[in-house]
Protein backbone atom coordinates (compact mmCIF):
# COMPACT_ATOMS: atom_id res chain seq x y z
CA UNK A 1 0.00 0.00 0.00
CA UNK A 2 3.06 2.61 0.99
CA UNK A 3 4.59 1.62 -2.88
CA UNK A 4 0.59 2.45 -4.83
CA UNK A 5 0.46 5.84 -2.32
CA UNK A 6 4.26 7.09 -3.51
CA UNK A 7 3.61 6.29 -7.02
CA UNK A 8 -0.02 8.29 -7.07
CA UNK A 9 2.07 10.87 -5.26
CA UNK A 10 4.43 11.13 -7.46
CA UNK A 11 2.59 11.30 -10.62
CA UNK A 12 0.36 13.85 -8.69
CA UNK A 13 3.64 15.78 -8.40
CA UNK A 14 5.03 15.37 -11.98
CA UNK A 15 1.79 16.24 -13.38
CA UNK A 16 1.26 19.31 -10.82
CA UNK A 17 4.55 21.08 -11.53
CA UNK A 18 4.11 20.67 -15.62
CA UNK A 19 3.21 23.27 -18.31
CA UNK A 20 -0.68 23.28 -18.86
CA UNK A 21 -1.48 21.60 -22.54
CA UNK A 22 -2.32 24.96 -24.35
CA UNK A 23 1.47 25.83 -24.07
CA UNK A 24 3.08 22.93 -25.53
CA UNK A 25 1.58 20.02 -28.22
CA UNK A 26 -0.74 17.83 -26.70
CA UNK A 27 0.33 14.69 -25.28
CA UNK A 28 3.18 13.28 -23.97
CA UNK A 29 4.15 12.27 -20.84
CA UNK A 30 1.47 14.84 -19.10
CA UNK A 31 -1.54 13.18 -21.29
CA UNK A 32 -0.25 9.92 -20.54
CA UNK A 33 0.38 10.64 -16.72
CA UNK A 34 -2.75 11.78 -16.47
CA UNK A 35 -4.83 9.45 -18.43
CA UNK A 36 -3.16 6.51 -16.60
CA UNK A 37 -4.15 8.70 -13.22
CA UNK A 38 -7.64 9.85 -13.52
CA UNK A 39 -9.07 8.64 -17.14
CA UNK A 40 -9.14 8.98 -21.14
CA UNK A 41 -11.96 11.99 -20.92
CA UNK A 42 -9.55 13.82 -18.04
CA UNK A 43 -6.45 13.01 -20.51
CA UNK A 44 -8.45 14.37 -23.49
CA UNK A 45 -9.50 17.57 -21.71
CA UNK A 46 -6.05 18.29 -20.59
CA UNK A 47 -4.71 17.92 -23.68
CA UNK A 48 -7.17 20.86 -24.97
CA UNK A 49 -5.54 23.06 -22.82
CA UNK A 50 -7.70 22.49 -19.34
CA UNK A 51 -6.85 22.25 -15.77
CA UNK A 52 -8.03 19.55 -13.18
CA UNK A 53 -10.26 20.36 -11.04
CA UNK A 54 -10.33 19.67 -7.35
CA UNK A 55 -12.71 16.31 -7.55
CA UNK A 56 -10.62 14.96 -10.17
CA UNK A 57 -7.50 15.36 -7.85
CA UNK A 58 -9.51 13.85 -5.16
CA UNK A 59 -9.58 10.63 -6.70
CA UNK A 60 -5.85 10.40 -6.83
CA UNK A 61 -5.67 10.15 -2.83
CA UNK A 62 -5.83 6.44 -1.32
CA UNK A 63 -9.24 6.41 0.60
CA UNK A 64 -10.43 9.90 0.12
CA UNK A 65 -11.19 9.43 -3.41
CA UNK A 66 -14.07 7.71 -2.50
CA UNK A 67 -15.42 10.82 -1.79
CA UNK A 68 -14.71 11.97 -5.26
CA UNK A 69 -16.36 8.84 -6.72
CA UNK A 70 -19.55 9.47 -4.58
CA UNK A 71 -20.05 13.08 -5.92
CA UNK A 72 -19.48 12.24 -8.97
CA UNK A 73 -21.60 9.64 -8.79
CA UNK A 74 -24.76 11.46 -7.33
CA UNK A 75 -24.04 14.59 -9.97
CA UNK A 76 -24.35 11.76 -12.69
CA UNK A 77 -27.41 10.49 -11.15
CA UNK A 78 -28.49 14.00 -10.79
CA UNK A 79 -28.34 14.79 -14.95
CA UNK A 80 -24.81 16.74 -14.20
CA UNK A 81 -23.74 17.74 -17.82
CA UNK A 82 -20.39 19.50 -19.35
CA UNK A 83 -22.59 22.56 -19.49
CA UNK A 84 -23.44 22.79 -16.30
CA UNK A 85 -20.11 22.31 -15.20
CA UNK A 86 -18.59 24.51 -17.28
CA UNK A 87 -21.51 26.97 -16.02
CA UNK A 88 -20.38 26.62 -12.64
CA UNK A 89 -16.36 25.48 -12.72
CA UNK A 90 -15.92 28.08 -15.89
CA UNK A 91 -13.98 27.85 -19.19
CA UNK A 92 -10.52 26.69 -17.56
CA UNK A 93 -11.64 23.06 -16.43
CA UNK A 94 -14.77 22.33 -19.27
Amino acid sequence: MKKITALCLAGLVAVATMQTAAARDAGGISGGLVGCCFGIRTAAAWNEGKNLELREWIRIIPFVGIVGAIWNGVDGWNGVTTADLRKTAGEQYY
